[in-house]
């Protein structure tokens, strides 16, 4: 949407349509879309965000405790890393068609473009936050639920580890190791993207991309073990 992006009203509008909420505050609204990256903006995202996440953490944490009362502890707590995830809530942030109305840097937003987009998951969280304190957690809730719950059933109750699962599967037919390596790093320092290079001895090399070299080494883990036929397409979407 670019320069077309909607403010005052018409930003309300398009976001009660997305949130089930007319916020009252519209500076608040504002301030939960702006990035960091924003050239001239007066205030950004960064506090809303930090309260964002640990309104969705509590949210999810309700959710997952009464939708499975008979699971333990070890059970729970990876479907609920996996819902609170940042690749989930950038997945989120594309279901809102956040990109255009999220107020960034272009060349950041182009970088993030298919790399996880983690100025979406920002501003999710900050949306959330914005939601909270304009109308109160049960506002916040309903909007959490409306979004996370259908996850519920298609995320796993154990997230797949791609670099564990890549080592394992090298281990039981030589006795290669996957090697990472840094490739490129590009972007600001608040916002990098990182280009990894993984090698396993006797395969073809894979890469991946993310905003930490963590990410990235498992998004070219990821891309291998889905090439090499390991893993499906689905795992690799976990």
């Amino acid at each position: 949407m670019g320069l077309n992006r909607p403010t005052g009203d018409a930003l309300a509008k398009a976001m009660a349509l997305r949130t089930g909420h007319a916020f009252k505050d519209l500076r608040l609204l504002e301030t939960a879309l702006t990035h960091s990256s924003a050239v001239k903006a007066l205030t950004n995202n960064e506090r809303l965000e930090f309260l964002g996440d640990r309104v969705l953490g509590l949210i999810v944490a309700e959710l997952v405790f009464h939708r499975f009362p008979e699971a333990r502890e070890g059970e729970i707590a990876p479907r609920f890393n996996a819902l609170v995830d940042a690749r989930t809530c950038a997945e989120i942030g594309e279901e809102l068609e956040l990109p255009d109305f999220v107020r960034a840097d272009a060349a950041l937003k182009k970088r993030m473009r298919g790399s996880g987009g983690n100025y979406l998951a920002d501003a999710v969280e900050a949306l959330i936050a914005a939601l909270y304190l304009d109308g109160g957690l049960d506002v916040a809730r309903a909007f959490v639920l409306r979004y996370w719950e259908p996850r519920l059933s298609t995320v796993v109750a154990k997230p797949a580890n791609p670099k564990s699962e890549l080592q394992e599967w090298v281990a039981k037919t030589s006795d290669a190791r996957p090697e990472y390596a840094i490739e490129n790093r590009e972007g600001p320092d608040h916002q990098p993207v990182f280009t990894v290079l993984l090698k396993v001895r006797g395969l073809a090399p894979a890469r991946g991309k993310g905003g930490s070299r963590r990410a990235a080494e498992e998004a070219a883990a990821t891309e291998l073990l889905l090439r090499e036929g390991v893993w499906t397409r689905q795992e690799g979407d976990a």
